[in-house]
């Protein structure tokens, strides 16, 4: 049963993790729609480029941090919805993947319950409290959180998401430029890359409530490619020509000890780029595809009446710089 439909114009939504990547869409997307938002960060003093993206004292950023219950109740405070997009990708220092994923989950969603909010949480494809993955079990347990403290929440589990900022596409064009050499541990594993901007019309549905709760709901591109594929178009888009080298899973373990190590050594100051972990390799094992189930049940995309956008109409826009001569690159990808 979808909730309440929200009055934009007189309704606050608290969002937790607002100033990333996806979060900023998330914003932009809520505030076209009017409503007021608080963005509960760690830093607050760094989420000052979501101030463009609504009216004078309509976005407005406070503290917050997960690993602390009082922080997340006070910036809950006479919320009507809340939004929770918070999640690591690798485990550093404090930022344990139990600590923001399921105990972090769980405390958002009880705040949320207290003050009589909706919920809308983003998890991941993949969560499953049955993986070898520490990543896609601490998803899985924020998930049952959730649903425990929320019953009518609403969880989205979106692929590998795309867009300007991305850590995916940018990453792998960042590689090909750097090294004459790609390994690539899971070539063949499938991914079905989602627009970010797609991932936050659909939240902000959600909040609006025109999405039924209680449900989860599975959300990737048009297309499902191998990770060898994508980084073939990469290359394709980017106008490089490099050799590309599948390894096994084991040398991808191995590979990626190493750059554990190093980048342990270094004390986290390895570019990016160059990070693997062996909880990153686990995953690999496994697709990260739209499941049958939710195509046939509607807990998609199309589902909710949103047509994905495609990574050719929005890849090339922003990986051009990535080009020799930058958009001054003559490249052609038909």
């Amino acid at each position: 049963m979808a909730a309440q439909a929200l009055d934009p114009l007189s309704k606050l939504v608290t969002v937790f993790g607002g100033s990333g990547f996806l979060g900023r869409h998330v914003v932009r997307a809520l505030a076209r729609r009017g409503y007021r938002i608080r963005v509960a960060v760690r830093r607050p003093d760094l989420a000052g480029h979501l101030q463009p993206l609504g009216r004078v004292g309509q976005i407005h950023a406070v503290q917050a941090n997960l690993r602390f219950k009082n922080s997340v109740e006070t910036a809950v405070i006479g919320a009507d919805a809340v939004v929770n997009l918070v999640g690591i990708m690798q485990e550093t220092g404090r930022q344990r993947f139990d600590a923001v994923q399921a105990f972090g989950a769980r405390v958002v969603a009880q705040a949320a319950a207290g003050v009589g909010a909706s919920l809308v949480h983003v998890s991941a494809l993949g969560a499953d409290a049955r993986s070898q993955s520490l990543y896609a079990r601490s998803k899985a347990a924020g998930e049952e959180a959730v649903f425990s403290a929320v019953p009518g929440a609403v969880v989205f589990r979106p692929s590998v998401v795309f867009g300007p900022e991305d850590a995916f596409f940018n990453r792998f064009a960042a590689l090909a430029r750097m090294l004459p050499v790609v390994p690539l541990v899971g070539a063949d594993t499938r991914f079905q890359p989602v627009f970010a901007g797609d991932v936050a019309e659909a939240i902000a549905r959600a909040v609006d409530g025109t999405v039924a709760g209680g449900r989860v709901y599975e959300l990737g591109g048009p297309q499902a490619r191998s990770l060898r594929e994508i980084l073939d178009y990469i290359l394709k888009v980017t106008g490089r020509r490099r050799l590309v080298l599948p390894l096994s899973f084991g040398l991808g373990r191995a590979q990626a000890a190493v750059l554990e190590t190093l980048d342990k050594l270094t004390l986290g100051l390895m570019p990016d780029e160059f990070v693997l972990t062996r909880d990153q390799v686990t995953l690999l094992r496994t697709d990260n595809v739209v499941s049958e189930a939710a195509i046939a049940e509607g807990r998609t995309l199309e589902g909710l009446g949103i047509q994905p956008e495609a990574v050719e109409a929005i890849v090339p826009t922003y990986l051009w710089r990535f080009r020799e001569r930058g958009q001054f690159e003559q490249t052609h990808l038909a």
